[in-house]
Parts: structure tokens; C-alpha cells; sequence
């Protein structure tokens, strides 16, 4: 399904650019017999219900017009915020998220445990530390990014 991802991004990212919005993700999933793509939008502030709507317009009026048709089978085409807990995907991702609390799922346990949310105080290429909380103080913790299954800004409560 990359091939439609890709697709996609060609086709959305002269949109974005002419109005400064970015890309903030692409996903092209099958969710309960029904295909979604959905492209998620931002820009510094926010970006508006209005906004949205303009780049879905776009977005759908380019990929009608397309022959062959790049996504053959019937889909929804959802174009929306990322949301205040946005993935981190990109490297940019990561910078905007310095000093951010965070949200990290591991593919293999560390200290017992897969899923750790905490405060971005360091990033390299190949590591990751989070101050988390531990009941009532708080510790530093090293990740290997390579190890990292996703990330995503989180809220702290």
C-alpha cells in the first residue's frame, strides 16, 4: 500500500505548499471492510476546519482527474489535524518535540516494559532519553531509536 502513500504525497505536497500548510503523516488503511485515506495537515497555530476542507477539495479533484485511477478500490478520504497527540514520525517531528512530554511504545521490553511517556530531554541518531515519572521522583531513561516502535506527543495528566 506504499505505492498509494506515495501517490499521495506527490500529489498533496504542491497543495500544502502553496497555501504553507505541512505535512504531518499519510495513511492508507482498511478499517472494518472500508478503505480510508487519510492525510493529516498542520501549519504554526493550527490548522482550521476550513483549511481542511480546501486541501480535501484539492486533494480529491487531482486524483479523480488521474488515469489510471491511483487507488482503484472504493475509500473515504479524511483530511484533518494531527491532533494534540501527533505522531512523531519525521526527524522534525522529533526537534519540534524537544522538552515535550511524549509518548514511546518499544518493539521489545526495557526495565520490564514496552510503553513509557516522559519528558523529551535529549535526541541523537541513534538514542532517545525521556525523564519519566517514578512514583514520586524522576529518572532519566536512554532509548535505542532503531528500537522504537512508534511515538506521538501525549498529555500528561
Amino acid at each position: 500500500m506504499s505505492t498509494v502513500v506515495d501517490t499521495v504525497k506527490t500529489i498533496v505536497d504542491p497543495i500544502l505548499a502553496t497555501h504553507h500548510f505541512e505535512l504531518a503523516d499519510i495513511e492508507f488503511v482498511k478499517e472494518g471492510g472500508s478503505w480510508f485515506l487519510r492525510v493529516y495537515i498542520d501549519k504554526p497555530g493550527g490548522i482550521t476546519l476550513n483549511e481542511c476542507v480546501l486541501v480535501s477539495e484539492a486533494l480529491s479533484e487531482q486524483l479523480d482527474a488521474m488515469d489510471p485511477d491511483p487507488i482503484p478500490q472504493a475509500y473515504f478520504l479524511e483530511v484533518s489535524s494531527p491532533g494534540a497527540e501527533r505522531p512523531l514520525k519525521r526527524e522534525q517531528d522529533y526537534q519540534a518535540a524537544m522538552g515535550e512530554y511524549i509518548h514511546i511504545s518499544l518493539f521489545q521490553k526495557q526495565d520490564g516494559k514496552k510503553v513509557f511517556e516522559g519528558f523529551l530531554k535529549a535526541l541523537d541518531e541513534t538514542t532517545l532519553t525521556l525523564e519519566v515519572k517514578d512514583k514520586a521522583r524522576r529518572k532519566t531513561l536512554t532509548f535505542d531509536r532503531a528500537g522504537i516502535a512508534n511515538a506521538r506527543l501525549a498529555i500528561e495528566f
